[in-house]
């Protein structure tokens, strides 16, 4: 009965009754507008993302992440795999963009994130697809791998609230965000959910090709929660606002895990949502036969001790929030 009414308390403690998208407050006070044409210039001398290529996209020019002036949309559908949280009974409404600005060598969807792949799409057209989701009854919009066309999203948005959208935004990252992008994304980004990989530089060197990454993650989830707090629900339980942390466990990979757990906990917030997942499988390069050696230590799926160790770390860094307790 005590743990029944302890549930009940926290759900009401991160309840929203009023909810309404927070880019409705930029877009009636005309900062929308004046955002898309500050994240354009970011394009001009590129520095959307960490990689800081400083190129001129709005020339087309092109570097790590393959893309210039234009977002790649590989695909666009109601996704049923996401979190309870964000697929409710309709669907998330994911728009997976092409191409990535890390190079992850166990990547599942290497084909688009590692290509050009998909059609390259114009603010308006992006648009018309989350206007679509939005007809097809999907419960939000899921920006999927957005960290380096982070303007581009802010386009699409000052494009599609005229036209009605009122759904959630979903910014879904691999958490490798430059802080200027995101505080640009401020007011306009419902639910950031970040998938914290490494810790350590030596990992993020050798498996993500960016020694950089675990600086750049804390520093990203740490604005993303300055911005939108702790995730928050309505009263259907489907997720409103707030931060969702993802953590995906790889095999002998305990100590890095520990370590983002412990910080969250003590840095950002011991109520900080936080989705464990299991599904890493050898994929990519780490399943490639000539290169099976180089990367032995991560060429199986994780064990189901290794899935029990990462729960039971997380309750002693003190997180207390997972994905079947909201």
């Amino acid at each position: 009965m005590f743990a029944r009414q302890a549930a009940a308390n926290a759900r009401r403690r991160f309840l929203v009754q009023d909810y309404e998208p927070a880019y409705l407050a930029l877009y009636r006070s005309g900062e929308l507008r004046q955002r898309v044409d500050q994240a354009l210039e970011e394009l001009r001398d590129c520095r959307v993302c960490p990689r800081n290529c400083h190129i001129d996209r709005l020339q087309d020019e092109a570097r790590i992440c393959r893309t210039g002036r234009y977002a790649r949309v590989a695909s666009v559908f109601p996704h049923f795999g996401e979190e309870d949280c964000l697929r409710g009974w309709h669907g998330s409404g994911t728009i997976f963009f092409a191409a990535c600005n890390l190079r992850c060598v166990f990547c599942q969807n290497w084909d688009i994130s590692q290509s050009s792949a998909g059609e390259e799409c114009t603010a308006e057209r992006i648009a018309d697809h989350m206007l679509g989701l939005q007809e097809q009854g999907c419960h939000n919009i899921n920006f999927v791998t957005p960290e380096h066309v982070a303007p581009q999203v802010i386009e699409a948005i000052a494009a599609a609230v005229p036209r009605g959208l009122r759904l959630p935004i979903v910014y879904n990252t691999s958490a490798y965000d430059a802080l200027n992008s995101l505080s640009l994304l401020d007011g306009l980004i419902d639910i950031y959910m970040p998938d914290f990989k490494f810790w350590h530089r030596a990992s993020a060197r050798r498996l993500a090709k960016a020694k950089n990454y675990p600086e750049h993650a804390r520093a990203a989830v740490h604005e993303m929660h300055r911005q939108v707090g702790d995730l928050r629900f309505g009263p259907d339980r489907l997720a409103k606002r707030g931060l969702l942390v993802r953590h995906l466990v790889m095999p002998g990979q305990q100590d890095e895990a520990r370590a983002i757990f412990e910080w969250l906990a003590k840095t950002v917030s011991p109520d900080t949502y936080l989705n464990i997942m299991a599904q890493y499988r050898p994929q990519y390069q780490v399943g490639m036969q000539d290169l099976k050696n180089k990367y032995r230590d991560i060429d199986r799926r994780p064990r189901g001790q290794e899935l029990s160790v990462a729960y039971a770390t997380a309750r002693a860094a003190g997180l207390w929030r997972f994905d079947d307790l909201s």
